[in-house]
């Protein structure tokens, strides 16, 4: 073999290692342990791209250096196989999820294997699997039967609660719930079972509410935030609004501090943590309630700020907020209800980000300040959120940036009451100054006037001090089929319970109408004989959003095959918990945040011994490709659809949506001849069924050629994002392995550049790396494909750069370094070939 042959190498070292069970791990008290993991793959069907195995060759080569220094590494790989977009992808297909999801794990596994990677295939998990979930229920079961106890800090079970009721009512339980009232045990005994059932749902970490989401008619489901931009879903472009709808939530904001407190003690980036902190938002400050002119409700703010009080010159309400009805006059109500109907258009990120765009409607109520003893005027507008503190806000312009637009769009009173002329360069938002214009409190520095401005409120019983969150709790429930469904069933009463564990788990049953109710419900309320149990009792309809398998699959991972627990304890005991997580940073306030919750309670629970999941996270940069959209643009008239190019637009009324276009159907990214070819216009209009007249314009305004001018007009816009099947810009690893060989592949993904660094796919300087893999090839064998390696001794000279790459090395793959890692062996095979 005078070459490389990497096709003939690479197959029989596959072959070997399967035969001989190479990767495959059990646990050995004798080495010390080490769990290196992959945030685990949704298995799309356009199988893994380019910018997938980035993440994974770098755990990959991590999990072979800890085992060649003498640690039993477990390095095991699964399916994230539930949720929207899996559902979605066979809907498009006319299959059913359950074989295109299965056609897809396997097409998936197959491509590791042909990239070597040294997964201990034996553990292979997916979440879609009865085996698996049944357990992912069983966790959601003992949520459900939990609450939280601020006096022991930790997870309680309900029975619990309940013997504190019926022996002395709810006064002296001190317990993370959302029910404000006061009863005895004699009022306990007295209340019906569904009056008791729902006071005990305001206390479970898993319960059920009515709360706003963000709903998709045309997907029919529930989207995160994250999945909503621009007020569109994220899948498909379609409209979100927010609706009130009943789902199941946990409880996630009892666990805030510990969240918070956890973010020491992990090997985590700064950015990261910071993301996360963020997200939980803690804030200590006051409440205060305000009465309302003509009104016997009190509104009730929350403020981080209680001494710029004489300065709340307006109050703004969420424009969910329920006091928001009672309260609108007359004159008023038609203005109110336009915009609340505009905000259901916005989603909550959306509304946080668009600080430009000062928006809101005046309620024609007003309520009163008992400091200034003035009435000010009830405002509602979509900067204040209805789940972030009160849903209502004492708004000071003088001293928030909001406020003060807020205050000069509507013409409203603006008094300033901190004076930051002592703090050169000091924002609206810093904690300094002295305060004027504040009768009792002026002269006093901010953090002083804070606790007196406190105190004062308390003295005359308006208020309290209290610490508060930015982090609400996280909904549940998804209006979909392709999930886990909910071990959940209701009595004639509508009194939930769970399933019996021996019942578990509540298997997905089949279905072939994947479309949600006309009610909005899920495509699982249609199978009557499914939802009717013989017991009389109704099964909950909604299926678990695609972060619950994720939230513990880790732990699976140790025991994967095991039917009497979701792991054993003394598994999990030697496992403990992962050393090092690989995976994306846009999971951080998802996946990353349930996760965190789901180990805290289970160690409540004594069922693990940590309190992390993961003890060091390296979020991996992106391989990015270039993403060729068509900007179009779509307007009613004359009740008719029609669509018009972006530069034809003049006001506020029209829509945007970006469609992607296949690459495969576009010539020459971002010059005057890219626009697509004859072969992609038949296939985007076959698309655009109805508009074959249309007319392709490229970013310099050409017009494609052969078309006539129509009353459709697309133009294409080239950029360099994320690489992503749904941008229609993804690369098959497969195709640049058979070229190039895995070996060369690999090199080059992590040669590109820092691994925690995004950089553009180019296989300009793939020969480079490839020409070096032939240079180490002939270090061992000559021109006619004949061993030269011999028993001659090294020299001195060649020892010392062997010995003194394998150092360079070895830190640099501690330090997950592997660019320089790649350059340190290129040097080396260099100089060895200078030296004969």
């Amino acid at each position: 073999m005078p070459e490389y042959e990497h096709k003939r190498v690479e197959k029989k070292w596959r072959l070997h290692w399967k035969e001989q069970g190479t990767y495959r791990v059990t646990e050995d008290s004798s080495k010390p342990k080490y769990y290196v993991l992959d945030m685990f793959p949704y298995p799309s069907g356009a199988g893994l791209h380019v910018g997938h195995p980035l993440g994974y060759v770098a755990s990959d080569i991590y999990a072979r250096y800890k085992r060649l220094t003498g640690y039993n590494v477990l390095h095991p790989m699964g399916f994230d196989a539930f949720g929207l977009p899996a559902e979605q992808y066979a809907l498009s297909r006319g299959i059913h999820p359950a074989k295109s999801t299965k056609d897809n794990m396997e097409r998936y596994r197959t491509q590791m294997e042909n990239l070597g990677f040294s997964f201990d295939w034996d553990r292979q998990i997916s979440t879609c699997d009865p085996k698996y979930y049944r357990w992912t229920q069983w966790i959601f079961s003992k949520l459900f039967h939990h609450y939280y106890d601020l006096k022991e800090d930790q997870a309680k079970p309900i029975t619990d609660l309940t013997v504190a009721f019926e022996t002395s009512g709810n006064e002296q339980v001190e317990a993370f719930c959302d029910y404000e009232e006061s009863f005895s045990a004699a009022d306990w005994q007295g209340y019906s079972e569904k009056e008791k059932a729902n006071i005990l749902m305001r206390y479970r970490l898993a319960y059920r509410d009515i709360g706003y989401v963000n709903w998709c008619e045309e997907l029919g489901t529930v989207l995160a935030n994250d999945q909503v931009k621009d007020g569109l879903s994220e899948r498909g472009g379609h409209p979100v609004v927010r609706k009130a709808m009943t789902q199941w939530y946990l409880r996630i904001t009892a666990y805030a501090d510990r969240l918070l407190g956890g973010l020491d003690d992990i090997d985590w980036s700064d950015s990261l943590k910071t993301i996360q902190r963020n997200w939980i938002g803690r804030s200590e400050g006051a409440t205060v309630f305000f009465e309302i002119s003509d009104h016997t409700d009190t509104l009730e703010i929350y403020t981080t700020r209680p001494d710029t009080i004489f300065g709340a010159t307006f109050m703004v309400l969420a424009p969910e907020h329920a006091l928001v009805k009672q309260i609108t006059t007359d004159e008023q109500r038609v203005e109110v209800t336009k915009y609340r109907n505009y905000v259901k258009t916005r989603s909550e990120i959306e509304r946080m980000a668009d600080v430009q765009n000062i928006t809101g409607a005046f309620t024609g109520a007003y309520a009163y300040n008992p400091f200034t003893k003035k009435n000010i005027p009830i405002w509602i507008s979509e900067y204040v959120l209805l789940d972030y503190g009160t849903g209502a806000i004492m708004a000071v312009p003088s001293d928030d940036v909001r406020d003060e637009k807020f205050a000069e769009k509507f013409g409203l009173e603006i008094i300033p009451v901190v004076d930051k002329s002592k703090y050169p360069g000091a924002t609206l938002s810093d904690k300094l100054g002295i305060i004027i214009n504040s009768d009792f409190l002026n002269g006093m520095e901010v953090p002083e006037a804070i606790i007196a401005a406190t105190e004062k409120i308390e003295e005359l019983g308006i208020g309290h001090k209290k610490v508060n969150y930015k982090i609400r709790d996280s909904n549940f429930s998804r209006q979909r089929y392709w999930g886990e469904p909910f071990p959940i069933v209701f009595d004639e009463q509508d009194i939930a319970s769970t399933v019996d564990v021996k019942d578990l788990p509540v298997e997905l049953p089949h279905a072939n109408d994947f479309e949600p109710t006309a009610d909005g419900k899920s495509p699982l309320a249609k199978l009557t004989s499914w939802v009717n149990r013989e017991d009389g009792m109704l099964r909950e309809t909604d299926t678990m959003p695609a972060v619950a398998g994720s939230s513990w699959y880790f732990l699976r991972y140790m025991d994967p095959h095991n039917t009497e627990e979701f792991a054993s304890r003394d598994k999990i005991d030697y496992w403990q918990d992962v050393d090092l997580y690989i995976g994306g940073v846009e999971h951080a306030v998802a996946h990353l945040m349930y996760v965190r919750l789901w180990q805290k309670f289970l160690f409540d629970l004594e069922l693990v011994p940590t309190q992390e999941p993961f003890r060091k996270l390296v979020n991996q940069g992106m391989i990015q490709g270039v993403i060729e959209q068509v900007l179009l643009q779509k307007e009613h008239v004359d009740g008719n659809l029609r669509f018009i190019s972006a530069d034809m637009v003049e006001d506020d009324h029209h829509k945007y949506a970006h469609l992607p276009i296949p690459i495969d159907f576009v010539e020459g990214y971002g010059s005057e001849e890219s626009f697509l070819t004859s072969e992609g216009i038949a296939k985007f209009i076959d698309w655009s069924s109805g508009y074959e007249d249309a007319e392709f314009v490229t970013p310099q305004g050409r017009y494609c050629k052969g078309k006539t001018e129509g009353t459709v007009r697309f133009v294409t816009v080239s950029e360099v994002g994320k690489m992503s099947k749904s941008k229609f810009n993804a690369i098959n690893p497969d195709e640049v392995t058979a070229q190039y060989g895995t070996d060369c592949f690999r090199l080059y993904e992590m040669f590109l550049g820092p691994l925690q660094n995004s950089k553009p796919w180019d296989t300009n300087g793939i020969d480079g790396v490839y020409k070096f893999i032939k240079k180490l090839w002939h270090l061992f064998y000559d021109e006619e494909g004949i061993l030269i390696v011999s028993d001659t001794a090294a020299t001195p000279q060649e020892l010392k750069l062997l010995h003194g790459t394998i150092k360079k090395i070895a830190g640099d793959i501690e330090r997950l370094s592997l660019n320089t890692c790649v350059s340190h062996f290129m040097i080396l095979v260099n100089e060895l070939r200078s030296l004969g």
